[in-house]
């Protein structure tokens, strides 16, 4: 893999090979070591199913395995030692703009047993210190299963033909994999375009059988999500994938993409539905929350929430609990007259349309075997109810 050719400042692939033949030119004098130091950490990385890996001075390079943090080593990283790595992390001409900025996004590309391994790197300034997390993507997009995503959500979610469908839950929630497999599942299985509009690129959509998709990074092919959809709505898209939800513009263009007929999918960070209409309201100034109301009751189709929870098997990887919420005529109501407080009796009373609460899911889970009472208890928005309701499991 080698280095791509950016117009903008804001991420770059590199690769084992690629560092050494820009030293061979001449291109950049860097120590060795570290750069060994680092590919051995991502090997390890990879080896070990590690979601997350950490480099931050004082501390030991720290994975992420199954949600819990691990120390590999003793030894702490001293800041000097972090600055060599970010530069070998960083290209030259991106070192100013991180200086400025105090955060860079960029990615680095190993090959571990014969497979391309990619991890997308955060580059930032803590205590004027670098460093740096970085995030491991599968190379292979997964399955449904593996997830634990129902397909039967999944196939009601894409055959929406408008609208907008929203993932929604905290920062590594698995919500990035979880529209990866439902834009594969489209391409696959329909005759669909679908472009999406990423900050990184992190799953890369193979050309195969099925429909076209079309992967921009934000930074390198396009300078924001708003720009993204408001060029992406000219190149005859069927379906369109907005990474996340940041500010207003692209709340606007993304609402009013799917009143015109789109279907779109997108994220945001919030820990239920609530939260999700909540924050997407509060993106546009007070007044105009009413007609904002108004456009997201008709545009809305649904909003499912995801939690990754510790498995009741040591050593497992981490279980998805979902709480889904479906737009129908209730829904609509309280959107419109922002009674957002009555959306959980709505998902309650919903259940014939396909909705559930995550007490709902918790207690599914553990009727199961996939996770405990007490991580049910501690995540269940009602945990006196999960209490009464195990004595019957």
């Amino acid at each position: 893999m080698h280095r791509t050719n950016l117009d903008s400042e804001s991420a770059v692939t590199i690769s084992v090979d690629d560092i050494a033949a820009t030293r061979r030119n001449g291109e950049q004098k860097r120590d060795d070591g570290v750069t060994a130091v680092l590919m051995e950490l991502l090997h390890q990385a990879a080896q070990r199913e590690a979601s997350d890996v950490h480099l931050v001075p004082g501390y030991p390079p720290t994975f992420r395995i199954h949600g819990k943090l691990e120390r590999i080593g003793d030894e702490p990283l001293e800041p000097e030692q972090l600055e060599e790595i970010m530069k070998t992390l960083l290209p030259e001409r991106l070192e100013a703009a991180t200086q400025q900025r105090c955060n860079t996004d960029s990615s680095v590309s190993i090959i571990h047993n014969d497979t391309p391994c990619r991890f997308r790197a955060n580059v930032y300034l803590a205590q004027g210190h670098w460093c740096a997390c970085l995030r491991h993507i599968p190379h292979e997009i997964p399955s449904f299963e593996w997830l634990g995503f129902p397909e039967g959500l999944a196939q009601k979610l894409v055959s929406f033909s408008n609208g907008l469908v929203v993932l929604t839950g905290v920062t590594g929630s698995g919500k990035s994999a979880s529209l990866a497999s439902l834009i594969n599942f489209l391409r696959t299985t329909g005759n669909h375009h679908v472009l999406t509009v990423e900050e990184p690129i992190e799953y890369i959509h193979q050309p195969g059988v099925g429909g076209i998709v079309t992967q921009r990074e934000v930074g390198r092919d396009v300078d924001s999500f708003a720009d993204g959809l408001k060029y992406g709505l000219r190149q005859d898209p069927d379906v369109v994938l907005v990474g996340e939800i940041r500010d207003r513009d692209t709340a606007q263009m993304a609402i009013s993409a799917a009143e015109t007929g789109h279907l779109i999918f997108t994220t945001t960070h919030t820990r239920d539905a609530k939260g999700a209409l909540t924050r997407l309201v509060d993106l546009f100034p007070y007044e105009s929350h009413d007609d904002v109301r108004k456009q997201l009751a008709m545009s809305l189709r649904s909003v499912v929430t995801q939690h990754l929870l510790p498995s009741a098997m040591e050593g497992e990887k981490r279980v998805l609990a979902l709480e889904v919420l479906h737009v129908n005529s209730q829904v609509q109501a309280a959107i419109r007259a922002g009674k957002i407080e009555s959306i959980e009796s709505a998902i309650q009373t919903g259940k014939k349309d396909g909705m559930f609460t995550l007490d709902d899911d918790l207690r599914r889970l553990v009727r199961l075997g996939r996770i405990t009472l007490e991580t049910a208890r501690h995540f269940a928005k009602d945990p006196v109810a999960i209490t009464a309701n195990s004595r019957t499991w």
